[in-house]
């Protein structure tokens, strides 16, 4: 019978606990469900937003395709105001420097590719940043390029940051710093560049001074006193 009561005890205890915390139960239940909720529309907003966004780039690809820039810049200005923080609107500009550099335009290009450098997307922001050097070493500013090379981690961009250090020294006529760049570079880039790189190190190798002689041949021996005088 006392386990009986102490059971029937529990179960009171338990029943009077929901009643005066019942309302906040609820409630919490409520404010979960409606958490969730919210969670679940803001992923289908961004989802959204991603999928219109991807459109525009799309289009803006399509519109480059068949030679109408006008209408491709038209849709980057889309992704610029409506997008800002997308991926696709960095892509987007990524692909407005090229169009640039094509056309000449180097400091729009430069323009656009130092934005890039400040990407939420480290590996663009670093691709941004090593073909903004390209830029400046075709508008004749190698020293400029190195200062926007160097001091930078480029991970897994290492040995493409080596290949444009070089372009850039040559550039200055720095042929030895070039040339060891571009070794920097050998065995990190892709095969279709490689045979280039492979090109530039031999022309610069063979334009290396030879390495001096280990030792210079031994000069004529000393003619010694006594052969003097016996002459």
């Amino acid at each position: 019978m006392s386990d009986y009561l102490s059971e029937k005890e529990q179960w009171e205890q338990i029943r009077t606990w929901v009643r005066e915390n019942g309302l906040y139960i609820v409630g919490g239940v409520a404010v979960a469900l409606g958490l969730i909720g919210a969670w679940r529309w803001w992923q289908a907003h961004v989802d959204a937003r991603g999928v219109q966004a991807s459109a525009l780039y799309t289009q803006m690809i399509g519109s480059l395709e068949h030679g109408d820039r006008g209408e491709a810049f038209v849709r980057l200005g889309e992704l610029e105001r409506d997008y800002a923080g997308s991926p696709y609107t960095d892509l987007g500009k990524l692909l407005a420097a090229r169009v640039y550099v094509e056309e000449n335009e180097l400091d729009k290009a430069a323009h656009e590719l130092t934005v890039l450098m400040d990407s939420k997307d480290h590996a663009l922001a670093l691709v941004a940043r090593m073909r903004r050097a390209r830029v400046e070493i075709a508008q004749g500013k190698p020293d400029a390029a190195l200062a926007t090379l160097n001091g930078v981690d480029a991970g897994a961009f290492a040995a493409r940051y080596h290949a444009v250090r070089g372009d850039a020294y040559y550039a200055k006529g720095d042929k030895a710093a070039a040339l060891k760049e571009y070794r920097g570079a050998q065995g990190g880039i892709d095969a279709s560049d490689s045979a280039l790189l492979d090109l530039k190190i031999a022309d610069l190798s063979a334009d290396a001074p030879a390495a001096a002689p280990a030792a210079a041949a031994a000069p004529a021996a000393a003619v010694s006193p006594a052969t003097t005088s016996a002459k």
